[in-house]
């Protein structure tokens, strides 16, 4: 018999639990051990800083600018919401924290405006001539998914009950009756999924493989959802998606209201975020005034005799303030159409209270199951979207990936509900032969290559895959440390080989002026790292480095490019190949190439295992 959906869900929330309790040791680990230049290198930390102006922003935090002066061309992972600590080191290498926790409120490459706790955090900051800032551990987000777990599993006669019982339970899943909408400008497998969206009366799954138009079908589910609804919540696993879908339904019209901070900053996607949206309403001017007038009326609190009456002035003015904050939120609320957030950004306190007929949840595939009932306690109806065939979501705890914490509600629903599933078929990326092993391994032969893409190419009677094998070449693999995996010099030097060669088969001219884009990808970061100093190092890719993008695949999620070749870097003579056998990274890595790609790997390695094995003869049929 199968398990009850509240014993899951238990089960769910004590793996979430054993995953909390690793990545908090393993920050402490970090913290007390490792040294300042190992956490710059990871993009975690930034030493030293230059720290600029303060001020309050229009949400009425108190907030500083860093700026850090070095290593600027490691990529960080600092993030809007993410927590940080400031610290200082001394001529002995001791490093003292700051005592308080302050939190990112935007960050592009190399700045950062950090909200402050409050104005002695402020004097902290400031007093010191040597600062640091550093990632701290993450407890809003885990808090976010306990609570919706608990709710959830609470949860009796009401609506998250029935939804819960629906995606794990026996209760089906049912749907409106009325005639199909027509979408001609949409592919038939398109408008079924559009249809389907329209017609779920609980949940509904766009199942989009790599280049099928999923965002774009997505926009037209949502956009659809608006002729019956008047207000849909949007929401991503990470920031990027959320911006990515927000800016299409932008450019179809649909007044979108951006809650949290856009990671693609530009000014199109700024001026749909709250902030901006608050700053540039009518009644702002007025409601900073009086903050204004609040805070200098604090400062003369101390040193008044009639503090009694300032007290009374400061609480009045208080109320005033906090009506006005309520006339502009209703009013902004009132303007949008489309609510776009992150899952745990759902938990905003401006959404506190607010339900939705449907939530969108794109990129569902990488999303802790937990994350998405944040999201889901708001709204009557699911659509999800995604591709579980390409990204998991990350989970660090090897126990709870194991026992089941990777598993994703997308899963799931797809494995319980399948009628609810619609799959895109057709997909206008890839050359036909790049496009053909990943619909044959991943999903069953289904898809197709629509007419203008299937023989693209860049040269004339060109191998769309090669598979470049080092076996034999001296490219061998060396261990770097936990997180980076590993790294193998010659393999990266080849790939670059390789690169330098086809950029000059195709013409210097030529590449620079279709500017032909490039990707490459390995799965290792110590393997990116090196690629890259090899290309900054060599001048032959001055006039290129704009067209050529160097990441991990996880980096490469959601993108494509002309060209895409991928180190594999594994070479060993017992077969091992680590996270490799993760197949659907592997799928992602290869399905970014438009017209070519060009995979360097030890044969002799990788082909013990069956997928690789065959890849490898799948690639030599096409030779």
């Amino acid at each position: 018999m199968a398990e009850s959906p509240v014993l899951y869900l238990q089960r769910q929330y004590e793996l979430l639990k054993m995953e909390y309790e690793y990545e908090k040791e393993q920050f402490r680990q970090q913290t007390e051990v490792m040294g300042i230049g190992r956490k710059i290198k990871r993009g975690m930390c930034w030493y030293p800083l230059n720290v600029g102006r303060s001020y309050y922003n229009a949400l009425n935090q108190l907030v500083v600018e860093v700026e850090r002066r070095e290593d600027k061309d490691i990529e960080h992972v600092f993030e809007y919401g993410k927590p940080v600590c400031f610290f200082t080191q001394d001529f002995s290498g001791k490093i003292t924290y700051l005592n308080f926790v302050a939190t990112v409120s935007y960050v592009d490459e190399d700045r950062m405006v950090v909200a402050l706790p409050n104005a002695d955090a402020l004097l902290a900051v400031q007093g010191k001539e040597v600062l640091g800032v550093q990632l701290y551990f993450d407890e809003t987000s885990y808090r976010l998914m306990f609570e919706a777990l608990k709710r959830v599993i609470a949860a009796k006669n009401n609506r998250l009950a029935e939804l819960r019982d629906i995606f794990h339970g026996q209760r089906p899943a049912s749907s409106f009756s009325f005639q199909p909408v027509r979408f001609p400008w949409l592919n038939r497998t398109q408008e079924e999924a559009v249809n389907k969206v329209l017609h779920a009366k609980d949940v509904a799954i766009v199942h989009g493989p790599p280049g099928t138009g999923k965002t774009t079908t997505m926009v037209e589910a949502v956009y659809e959802t608006l002729h019956r609804e008047n207000q849909v919540l949007v929401c991503a696993q990470s920031n990027m998606a959320v911006d990515w879908i927000s800016e299409k339904l932008v450019d179809r019209g649909v007044s979108v209201l951006r809650i949290g901070n856009p990671s693609r900053v530009n000014d199109k996607m700024l001026s749909f975020t709250y902030e901006r949206r608050f700053e540039s309403h009518p009644d702002y001017p007025q409601l900073w005034s009086i903050r204004k007038a609040v805070r200098e009326l604090y400062g003369r609190l101390r040193k008044a005799s009639d503090r009694e009456s300032v007290r009374t002035k400061i609480n009045s003015l208080k109320d005033r303030a906090t009506d006005l904050e309520i006339r502009i939120n209703e009013s902004l609320f009132s303007e949008a159409r489309v609510i776009a957030c992150t899952l745990a950004g759902s938990a905003n306190r401006v959404l506190v209270g607010q339900k939705y007929g449907t939530v969108f949840i794109d990129e569902a595939a990488q999303a802790l199951e937990p994350a998405c009932w944040i999201a889901i306690g708001k709204a009557d109806r699911v659509i999800l979207a995604g591709d579980h065939c390409q990204l998991p979501p990350t989970v660090k705890c090897m126990e709870a990936l194991r026992q089941g914490l990777g598993d994703t509600l997308m899963q799931v629903v797809v494995k319980n509900k399948p009628e609810v599933v619609s799959l895109l078929k057709v997909q206008y990326r890839m050359n036909d032969a790049i496009m053909r092993f990943s619909s044959e391994w991943f999903y069953g032969g289904m898809l197709q290559s629509a007419p203008d893409v299937r023989y693209r190419s860049i040269l004339d009677f060109d191998t769309p895959i090669e598979w470049v094998n080092t076996e034999g070449m001296d490219c061998n693999e060396e261990f770097v440390g936990e997180s980076y995996g590993r790294i193998n010099k010659a393999e990266a030097e080849l790939s670059v080989a390789q690169l330098k060669g086809y950029i000059s088969k195709i013409g210097r001219g030529r590449f620079l002026e279709e500017r032909i884009d490039v990707g490459l990808i390995s799965p290792y970061k110590a393997q990116v790292q090196y690629l890259r100093q090899l290309l900054k190092k060599d001048c032959f890719f001055k006039p290129y480095r704009p067209l050529i993008t160097v990441n991990t695949v996880d980096g490469f999620q959601g993108q494509e490019r002309d060209v895409i070749i991928i180190s594999l870097v594994r070479a060993n003579e017992e077969g091992q190949i680590g996270f490799l056998n993760d197949l659907r990274r592997v799928n992602v890595a290869i399905t970014r190439a438009r017209m070519k790609l060009i995979i360097l790997g030890d044969a002799s390695t990788l082909t013990r295992h069956p997928f690789y094995r065959r890849l490898y003869e799948y690639i030599g049929t096409l030779e």
